[in-house]
Protein backbone atom coordinates (compact mmCIF):
# COMPACT_ATOMS: atom_id res chain seq x y z
CA UNK A 1 0.00 0.00 0.00
CA UNK A 2 1.59 3.70 -0.68
CA UNK A 3 0.59 5.66 1.81
CA UNK A 4 1.05 9.25 2.40
CA UNK A 5 1.90 11.30 5.60
CA UNK A 6 0.90 15.54 5.37
CA UNK A 7 1.51 18.19 7.21
CA UNK A 8 -0.82 20.63 6.02
CA UNK A 9 -0.12 24.11 5.13
CA UNK A 10 -1.19 27.07 7.63
CA UNK A 11 -2.83 29.64 5.13
CA UNK A 12 -5.71 29.32 7.26
CA UNK A 13 -4.38 28.75 10.89
CA UNK A 14 -6.16 30.32 14.10
CA UNK A 15 -4.02 32.45 15.90
CA UNK A 16 -6.29 35.02 18.06
CA UNK A 17 -4.16 34.75 21.26
CA UNK A 18 -1.16 36.21 19.37
CA UNK A 19 -1.93 39.19 16.54
CA UNK A 20 1.69 39.89 15.81
CA UNK A 21 4.16 37.71 17.50
CA UNK A 22 8.05 37.39 16.63
CA UNK A 23 7.38 33.85 16.53
CA UNK A 24 6.50 34.14 13.29
CA UNK A 25 10.92 34.04 12.21
CA UNK A 26 11.63 31.15 14.48
CA UNK A 27 11.83 29.17 11.09
CA UNK A 28 10.25 25.63 10.66
CA UNK A 29 10.06 22.48 12.99
CA UNK A 30 10.42 18.82 11.67
CA UNK A 31 6.91 17.30 12.19
CA UNK A 32 8.07 14.27 14.94
CA UNK A 33 4.82 12.54 14.67
CA UNK A 34 4.50 12.03 11.25
CA UNK A 35 8.14 11.11 10.85
CA UNK A 36 7.55 8.41 14.05
CA UNK A 37 4.72 6.83 12.06
CA UNK A 38 6.70 6.82 8.76
CA UNK A 39 9.89 5.01 10.51
CA UNK A 40 7.64 2.64 12.44
CA UNK A 41 6.13 1.80 9.13
CA UNK A 42 8.64 1.22 7.75
CA UNK A 43 10.35 -1.05 10.03
CA UNK A 44 7.06 -2.73 10.97
CA UNK A 45 4.82 -3.28 7.32
CA UNK A 46 5.58 -3.24 4.04
CA UNK A 47 3.63 0.03 3.23
CA UNK A 48 5.36 1.94 1.04
CA UNK A 49 5.75 6.00 3.08
CA UNK A 50 5.84 9.31 1.69
CA UNK A 51 6.01 12.60 3.61
CA UNK A 52 5.00 16.05 2.93
CA UNK A 53 5.40 18.60 4.93
CA UNK A 54 3.80 21.39 3.00
CA UNK A 55 5.09 24.43 5.54
CA UNK A 56 8.88 23.51 5.39
CA UNK A 57 7.94 23.22 1.47
CA UNK A 58 6.37 25.91 1.28
CA UNK A 59 3.19 24.61 -0.13
CA UNK A 60 -0.07 26.02 -1.20
CA UNK A 61 -2.79 24.01 -1.08
CA UNK A 62 -2.52 23.88 -4.78
CA UNK A 63 0.57 22.80 -5.30
CA UNK A 64 -0.42 20.26 -2.61
CA UNK A 65 -2.76 18.91 -4.75
CA UNK A 66 -0.73 18.42 -7.63
CA UNK A 67 2.13 16.48 -4.45
CA UNK A 68 -0.64 14.16 -4.00
CA UNK A 69 -1.20 13.31 -7.20
CA UNK A 70 2.38 12.89 -7.79
CA UNK A 71 2.54 10.61 -5.23
CA UNK A 72 -0.78 8.50 -6.14
CA UNK A 73 -1.39 7.23 -2.56
CA UNK A 74 -3.83 4.47 -1.27
CA UNK A 75 -3.79 5.89 2.09
CA UNK A 76 -3.15 9.61 3.77
CA UNK A 77 -3.15 10.22 7.36
CA UNK A 78 -3.25 14.02 8.68
CA UNK A 79 -2.08 14.97 11.65
CA UNK A 80 -4.76 17.76 13.19
CA UNK A 81 -4.33 20.20 15.79
CA UNK A 82 -7.19 22.57 16.97
CA UNK A 83 -5.64 25.33 15.48
CA UNK A 84 -5.07 24.11 12.26
CA UNK A 85 -8.21 22.62 11.35
CA UNK A 86 -9.13 24.60 8.69
CA UNK A 87 -6.30 23.50 6.77
CA UNK A 88 -6.87 20.23 7.67
CA UNK A 89 -10.17 19.99 6.09
CA UNK A 90 -8.97 21.82 2.69
CA UNK A 91 -6.20 19.33 2.43
CA UNK A 92 -8.57 16.31 3.02
CA UNK A 93 -10.79 18.42 0.03
CA UNK A 94 -7.82 17.76 -2.09
CA UNK A 95 -6.73 14.19 -1.26
CA UNK A 96 -10.56 13.11 -1.96
CA UNK A 97 -10.32 15.45 -5.28
CA UNK A 98 -7.49 13.98 -6.92
CA UNK A 99 -9.14 10.31 -5.88
CA UNK A 100 -12.01 9.84 -3.93
CA UNK A 101 -11.43 6.28 -3.15
CA UNK A 102 -7.79 7.33 -1.04
CA UNK A 103 -8.42 6.74 2.09
CA UNK A 104 -8.49 9.52 4.78
CA UNK A 105 -7.04 9.09 8.27
CA UNK A 106 -6.73 12.09 10.88
CA UNK A 107 -4.54 11.43 14.36
CA UNK A 108 -3.53 14.16 16.82
CA UNK A 109 -4.88 16.02 19.18
CA UNK A 110 -7.80 17.14 18.52
CA UNK A 111 -9.08 14.43 17.08
CA UNK A 112 -8.11 12.82 20.74
CA UNK A 113 -10.25 15.48 22.47
CA UNK A 114 -13.42 15.34 19.75
CA UNK A 115 -14.08 11.85 17.98
CA UNK A 116 -17.38 12.06 17.38
CA UNK A 117 -17.55 15.05 15.54
CA UNK A 118 -13.76 14.61 13.70
CA UNK A 119 -15.35 11.23 12.15
CA UNK A 120 -18.22 13.41 10.95
CA UNK A 121 -16.60 16.04 9.04
CA UNK A 122 -16.75 15.69 5.31
CA UNK A 123 -14.64 12.87 3.48
CA UNK A 124 -12.64 11.64 6.92
CA UNK A 125 -12.85 8.02 6.95
CA UNK A 126 -11.04 7.04 10.11
CA UNK A 127 -9.29 8.48 12.95
CA UNK A 128 -6.66 7.21 15.25
CA UNK A 129 -6.39 7.97 18.75
CA UNK A 130 -3.81 8.60 21.15
CA UNK A 131 -0.18 7.40 20.70
CA UNK A 132 -0.41 6.53 16.86
CA UNK A 133 2.41 4.45 15.89
CA UNK A 134 1.09 0.88 16.54
CA UNK A 135 -2.83 1.77 15.83
CA UNK A 136 -2.40 3.57 13.14
CA UNK A 137 -0.36 0.38 11.66
CA UNK A 138 -2.87 -2.04 12.32
CA UNK A 139 -5.06 0.01 10.58
CA UNK A 140 -3.36 -0.45 7.31
CA UNK A 141 -3.19 -3.85 7.69
CA UNK A 142 -6.63 -4.24 7.85
CA UNK A 143 -8.23 -1.97 6.13
CA UNK A 144 -11.14 -3.08 4.05
CA UNK A 145 -11.70 -5.24 7.16
CA UNK A 146 -14.90 -3.93 9.34
CA UNK A 147 -14.72 -6.87 11.58
CA UNK A 148 -10.96 -6.88 12.29
CA UNK A 149 -11.42 -2.89 12.49
CA UNK A 150 -13.53 -3.26 15.42
CA UNK A 151 -11.50 -5.09 17.42
CA UNK A 152 -8.52 -2.90 16.73
CA UNK A 153 -7.88 -0.75 19.85
CA UNK A 154 -6.86 3.05 18.80
CA UNK A 155 -9.26 3.45 16.01
CA UNK A 156 -12.53 5.62 15.51
CA UNK A 157 -15.02 5.20 12.11
CA UNK A 158 -18.06 5.49 10.75
CA UNK A 159 -20.65 1.98 10.75
CA UNK A 160 -23.86 2.83 9.19
CA UNK A 161 -25.73 5.16 10.72
CA UNK A 162 -23.14 4.85 13.91
CA UNK A 163 -19.61 5.44 15.05
CA UNK A 164 -17.52 2.72 15.97
CA UNK A 165 -14.90 4.04 19.08
CA UNK A 166 -12.36 1.11 20.03
CA UNK A 167 -11.01 3.34 22.94
CA UNK A 168 -7.79 4.87 23.49
CA UNK A 169 -4.76 1.87 23.71
CA UNK A 170 -2.34 2.03 26.58
CA UNK A 171 0.39 4.17 26.55
CA UNK A 172 3.97 2.51 24.92
CA UNK A 173 6.27 1.89 27.90
CA UNK A 174 9.35 1.15 26.54
CA UNK A 175 10.04 3.96 24.16
CA UNK A 176 13.25 2.63 23.21
CA UNK A 177 12.04 0.36 20.78
CA UNK A 178 10.23 3.07 18.57
CA UNK A 179 12.69 3.56 15.44
CA UNK A 180 13.73 7.14 15.50
CA UNK A 181 11.80 9.49 13.37
CA UNK A 182 12.34 9.15 9.71
CA UNK A 183 13.85 12.77 8.84
CA UNK A 184 14.99 11.46 5.63
CA UNK A 185 12.11 11.24 3.85
CA UNK A 186 11.58 15.14 4.48
CA UNK A 187 13.95 17.92 3.92
CA UNK A 188 15.64 18.14 6.51
CA UNK A 189 18.39 20.68 5.53
CA UNK A 190 15.69 23.10 4.98
CA UNK A 191 14.71 23.18 9.50
CA UNK A 192 16.07 26.46 11.14
CA UNK A 193 15.78 28.61 14.04
CA UNK A 194 15.67 31.60 15.42
CA UNK A 195 17.34 30.88 18.37
CA UNK A 196 20.21 28.65 16.69
CA UNK A 197 24.05 29.15 15.45
CA UNK A 198 22.50 29.51 12.09
CA UNK A 199 23.03 25.94 11.11
CA UNK A 200 20.72 22.65 10.15
CA UNK A 201 18.17 22.39 13.30
CA UNK A 202 16.09 19.29 14.66
CA UNK A 203 13.23 18.53 16.93
CA UNK A 204 13.84 15.58 19.10
CA UNK A 205 11.34 13.76 22.43
CA UNK A 206 13.25 12.07 25.12
CA UNK A 207 10.02 11.46 26.86
CA UNK A 208 6.50 11.51 26.60
CA UNK A 209 3.95 12.31 29.46
CA UNK A 210 3.97 15.20 31.79
CA UNK A 211 2.99 15.17 35.18
CA UNK A 212 2.25 18.35 36.18
CA UNK A 213 -1.07 20.26 36.46
CA UNK A 214 -0.81 23.41 34.97
CA UNK A 215 -4.69 24.30 34.31
CA UNK A 216 -3.59 25.77 31.06
CA UNK A 217 -2.08 23.01 29.42
CA UNK A 218 -3.25 19.69 28.48
CA UNK A 219 -1.21 17.16 25.99
CA UNK A 220 -4.47 14.73 25.84
CA UNK A 221 -3.02 12.11 23.36
CA UNK A 222 0.36 11.59 25.77
CA UNK A 223 -0.92 11.50 28.74
CA UNK A 224 -0.30 12.58 32.61
CA UNK A 225 2.48 9.41 33.15
CA UNK A 226 6.34 10.66 32.16
CA UNK A 227 7.69 7.93 30.13
CA UNK A 228 11.38 8.81 29.63
CA UNK A 229 13.74 6.94 26.79
CA UNK A 230 17.26 6.01 27.67
CA UNK A 231 20.03 8.06 27.55
CA UNK A 232 21.96 5.66 25.18
CA UNK A 233 19.02 5.37 22.55
CA UNK A 234 18.31 9.36 23.09
CA UNK A 235 22.33 9.88 22.01
CA UNK A 236 21.93 7.40 19.67
CA UNK A 237 19.76 9.38 17.84
CA UNK A 238 21.82 12.37 17.88
CA UNK A 239 24.69 10.39 16.67
CA UNK A 240 22.48 9.71 13.63
CA UNK A 241 21.83 13.10 13.09
CA UNK A 242 25.39 14.08 13.35
CA UNK A 243 26.26 11.29 10.65
CA UNK A 244 23.52 13.26 8.44
CA UNK A 245 24.95 16.96 9.05
CA UNK A 246 22.43 18.02 12.06
CA UNK A 247 24.13 19.47 14.51
CA UNK A 248 21.67 21.37 16.44
CA UNK A 249 18.86 20.42 18.59
CA UNK A 250 15.32 21.33 20.48
CA UNK A 251 14.46 18.72 22.82
CA UNK A 252 10.76 19.21 22.47
CA UNK A 253 9.84 17.35 25.77
CA UNK A 254 7.58 19.64 27.95
CA UNK A 255 10.01 18.70 30.93
CA UNK A 256 13.52 17.89 29.65
CA UNK A 257 14.41 17.73 33.35
CA UNK A 258 11.07 15.91 35.24
CA UNK A 259 13.70 13.00 36.49
CA UNK A 260 17.19 14.78 37.03
CA UNK A 261 19.53 12.20 37.15
CA UNK A 262 18.25 10.97 33.94
CA UNK A 263 18.87 14.30 32.49
CA UNK A 264 22.61 14.07 33.75
CA UNK A 265 23.03 10.94 32.46
CA UNK A 266 21.45 12.06 28.90
CA UNK A 267 24.31 14.78 29.31
CA UNK A 268 27.43 12.32 30.74
CA UNK A 269 26.27 10.16 27.61
CA UNK A 270 27.44 13.27 24.68
CA UNK A 271 30.17 13.89 26.48
CA UNK A 272 31.73 10.15 26.74
CA UNK A 273 31.15 9.88 22.97
CA UNK A 274 32.41 13.62 22.09
CA UNK A 275 29.54 14.28 19.83
CA UNK A 276 30.16 17.95 18.73
CA UNK A 277 26.36 18.79 19.21
CA UNK A 278 24.32 22.16 20.75
CA UNK A 279 21.30 21.98 22.17
CA UNK A 280 18.21 23.32 23.63
CA UNK A 281 15.77 21.91 26.71
CA UNK A 282 12.66 22.92 27.79
CA UNK A 283 12.41 22.90 31.25
CA UNK A 284 11.04 24.26 35.02
CA UNK A 285 12.10 26.17 37.60
CA UNK A 286 11.79 23.60 40.34
CA UNK A 287 13.36 20.86 38.38
CA UNK A 288 16.87 22.45 37.86
CA UNK A 289 19.89 22.60 40.67
CA UNK A 290 23.45 23.08 40.27
CA UNK A 291 24.63 19.36 39.42
CA UNK A 292 21.53 19.44 35.69
CA UNK A 293 23.03 22.60 35.10
CA UNK A 294 26.64 22.04 34.95
CA UNK A 295 25.69 18.86 33.16
CA UNK A 296 23.97 20.61 30.78
CA UNK A 297 26.85 23.40 29.91
CA UNK A 298 29.43 20.48 29.75
CA UNK A 299 27.32 18.48 27.03
CA UNK A 300 26.48 21.38 24.81
CA UNK A 301 23.41 23.25 25.99
CA UNK A 302 22.90 26.04 24.18
CA UNK A 303 19.42 27.45 25.56
CA UNK A 304 17.05 26.66 28.56
CA UNK A 305 13.24 27.78 27.79
CA UNK A 306 11.55 28.12 31.44
CA UNK A 307 7.69 28.44 31.71
CA UNK A 308 7.48 31.46 34.05
CA UNK A 309 4.15 32.34 33.05
CA UNK A 310 3.12 35.21 35.47
CA UNK A 311 4.50 37.76 38.01
CA UNK A 312 2.94 37.36 40.64
CA UNK A 313 3.10 34.47 42.67
CA UNK A 314 -0.54 35.04 43.26
CA UNK A 315 -1.44 34.71 39.90
CA UNK A 316 0.87 31.44 39.26
CA UNK A 317 -1.30 29.96 41.97
CA UNK A 318 -4.15 30.62 40.39
CA UNK A 319 -2.86 28.96 37.27
CA UNK A 320 -1.82 25.81 39.87
CA UNK A 321 1.98 26.37 37.78
CA UNK A 322 3.44 24.64 41.10
CA UNK A 323 6.65 27.32 41.03
CA UNK A 324 7.36 30.59 43.24
CA UNK A 325 9.05 33.62 42.07
CA UNK A 326 11.98 32.73 44.59
CA UNK A 327 12.38 29.65 42.70
CA UNK A 328 12.43 31.55 39.68
CA UNK A 329 14.76 34.30 40.40
CA UNK A 330 17.40 31.23 41.96
CA UNK A 331 17.08 29.20 38.96
CA UNK A 332 17.40 31.92 36.30
CA UNK A 333 21.11 32.92 38.34
CA UNK A 334 21.69 29.78 38.56
CA UNK A 335 21.83 29.25 34.92
CA UNK A 336 23.19 32.78 33.93
CA UNK A 337 26.23 31.64 36.14
CA UNK A 338 26.50 29.02 33.36
CA UNK A 339 26.28 31.48 30.58
CA UNK A 340 23.45 29.47 29.50
CA UNK A 341 20.91 31.38 27.32
CA UNK A 342 17.11 31.80 28.75
CA UNK A 343 14.08 31.90 26.91
CA UNK A 344 11.22 32.39 29.08
CA UNK A 345 7.98 32.10 28.32
CA UNK A 346 5.43 34.33 29.67
CA UNK A 347 0.98 34.91 29.84
CA UNK A 348 -1.14 37.59 29.89
CA UNK A 349 -5.02 37.92 30.68
CA UNK A 350 -4.68 35.00 33.36
CA UNK A 351 -7.58 34.16 35.51
CA UNK A 352 -8.49 37.25 37.88
CA UNK A 353 -5.79 38.71 37.07
CA UNK A 354 -5.36 42.86 36.67
CA UNK A 355 -3.30 45.22 35.18
CA UNK A 356 -0.99 45.52 37.92
CA UNK A 357 -0.42 42.10 38.13
CA UNK A 358 0.00 42.50 33.87
CA UNK A 359 2.21 45.48 34.89
CA UNK A 360 4.25 43.32 37.53
CA UNK A 361 5.09 40.54 34.82
CA UNK A 362 6.83 42.95 32.70
CA UNK A 363 8.66 44.72 35.50
CA UNK A 364 9.64 40.77 36.31
CA UNK A 365 10.55 40.25 32.99
CA UNK A 366 12.88 42.86 32.88
CA UNK A 367 14.17 42.61 36.17
CA UNK A 368 14.91 38.77 35.80
CA UNK A 369 16.83 40.19 32.25
CA UNK A 370 16.39 36.77 30.02
CA UNK A 371 18.35 36.46 26.86
CA UNK A 372 14.54 36.02 25.18
CA UNK A 373 10.86 36.16 26.22
CA UNK A 374 7.78 34.90 24.37
CA UNK A 375 4.62 35.98 25.33
CA UNK A 376 1.40 35.22 24.45
CA UNK A 377 -2.42 35.68 25.44
CA UNK A 378 -4.19 33.18 27.57
CA UNK A 379 -6.03 31.15 25.01
CA UNK A 380 -8.77 28.85 27.18
CA UNK A 381 -8.06 25.28 25.25
CA UNK A 382 -10.34 22.67 24.88
CA UNK A 383 -9.62 19.80 27.58
CA UNK A 384 -7.58 22.26 29.87
CA UNK A 385 -9.16 23.09 33.63
CA UNK A 386 -8.88 26.72 32.94
CA UNK A 387 -11.33 26.11 29.91
CA UNK A 388 -13.43 24.28 31.95
CA UNK A 389 -13.67 26.76 34.67
CA UNK A 390 -14.26 29.56 31.86
CA UNK A 391 -17.73 27.49 30.60
CA UNK A 392 -18.49 26.87 34.56
CA UNK A 393 -18.43 30.61 35.35
CA UNK A 394 -19.75 31.49 32.02
CA UNK A 395 -16.22 33.85 31.45
CA UNK A 396 -16.88 31.28 28.12
CA UNK A 397 -20.49 31.01 27.26
CA UNK A 398 -20.86 27.49 25.87
CA UNK A 399 -18.62 25.15 24.61
CA UNK A 400 -17.09 26.92 21.64
CA UNK A 401 -14.12 24.20 20.62
CA UNK A 402 -16.49 21.70 20.26
CA UNK A 403 -18.79 23.72 18.18
CA UNK A 404 -15.95 25.11 16.23
CA UNK A 405 -15.22 21.00 16.04
CA UNK A 406 -18.27 19.85 14.54
CA UNK A 407 -18.39 22.99 11.95
CA UNK A 408 -15.07 24.30 11.18
CA UNK A 409 -15.51 27.09 9.52
CA UNK A 410 -13.59 30.47 8.80
CA UNK A 411 -13.69 33.48 11.31
CA UNK A 412 -13.66 31.22 14.16
CA UNK A 413 -12.09 33.54 17.05
CA UNK A 414 -10.67 31.64 19.93
CA UNK A 415 -11.56 32.63 23.38
CA UNK A 416 -10.44 34.67 25.83
CA UNK A 417 -10.64 34.90 29.93
CA UNK A 418 -12.63 37.74 29.55
CA UNK A 419 -13.15 38.85 32.95
CA UNK A 420 -11.12 41.71 32.95
CA UNK A 421 -9.94 42.76 29.55
CA UNK A 422 -11.56 42.81 26.10
CA UNK A 423 -9.34 40.89 23.52
CA UNK A 424 -8.12 43.90 21.78
CA UNK A 425 -6.61 45.30 25.11
CA UNK A 426 -4.73 42.42 25.31
CA UNK A 427 -3.14 42.76 22.19
CA UNK A 428 -2.26 46.18 22.74
CA UNK A 429 -0.55 45.31 26.19
CA UNK A 430 1.27 42.70 24.84
CA UNK A 431 2.61 44.60 22.13
CA UNK A 432 3.66 47.51 24.85
CA UNK A 433 5.37 44.26 26.68
CA UNK A 434 7.18 42.98 23.80
CA UNK A 435 8.58 46.58 23.13
CA UNK A 436 9.31 47.11 26.93
CA UNK A 437 11.59 44.24 26.64
CA UNK A 438 13.08 44.20 23.30
CA UNK A 439 13.39 47.49 22.40
CA UNK A 440 15.47 48.72 25.43
CA UNK A 441 19.06 49.67 24.21
CA UNK A 442 21.06 48.39 26.62
CA UNK A 443 19.40 45.15 25.17
CA UNK A 444 19.94 45.84 22.14
CA UNK A 445 23.69 46.38 22.32
CA UNK A 446 23.82 43.40 24.06
CA UNK A 447 22.74 40.96 21.64
CA UNK A 448 24.44 42.40 19.18
CA UNK A 449 27.70 41.87 21.18
CA UNK A 450 26.90 38.10 21.03
CA UNK A 451 26.08 37.69 17.01
CA UNK A 452 28.20 34.69 16.02
CA UNK A 453 27.08 34.62 12.18
CA UNK A 454 25.80 37.11 9.41
CA UNK A 455 23.29 34.55 9.03
CA UNK A 456 22.41 34.84 13.02
CA UNK A 457 21.95 38.62 12.28
CA UNK A 458 19.75 38.69 10.02
CA UNK A 459 17.46 36.35 11.50
CA UNK A 460 17.70 38.49 14.85
CA UNK A 461 17.14 41.57 12.49
CA UNK A 462 14.08 40.41 11.04
CA UNK A 463 12.87 39.96 14.61
CA UNK A 464 13.42 42.72 15.58
CA UNK A 465 12.02 44.70 12.99
CA UNK A 466 8.80 43.32 13.42
CA UNK A 467 8.56 43.65 17.09
CA UNK A 468 9.87 47.37 15.98
CA UNK A 469 6.36 47.24 13.71
CA UNK A 470 4.58 45.77 15.90
CA UNK A 471 0.59 47.14 16.61
CA UNK A 472 0.98 49.25 13.31
CA UNK A 473 -1.61 49.15 10.30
Amino acid sequence: MRVLLINPPRENEIIGNNPEIIESERGYNPPLGLLYLASYLEQHTDHQVWVIDAQVQQLSHVRLQAEIARVRPDAVGITVMTLTLLDVMLTVESVKSVNRDITVILGGPHVHLFPDESIQLPDVDYLVLGEGEEAFADLLDHLGDREALACTQGIVFRDGDGIINTGVRPFIDDLDRLPFPARHLVPYEKYTSLLSKGGVVTTTFTSRGCPFQCSFCDRPQLGKRFRARSAGNVVDEMETCVEMGIHEFLIYDDTFTVKKDRAVEVCNEIVKRGLDVSFDIRSRVDTIDETVIKALKAAGCAGIHYGVEAGTNRVLKILNKGISLEQVRVAFDLTRQYDIPILAYWMIGNPHETLADIHETFRLQRQLKPDFVHMTVLTPFPGTEVYREAMETGIIEGDVWRAFAANPTPGFEPPHWGENFTREELNELLVYGYKQFYMRPGYILQRIAKLRSWSEFRKKARAGLRVLTMGRG
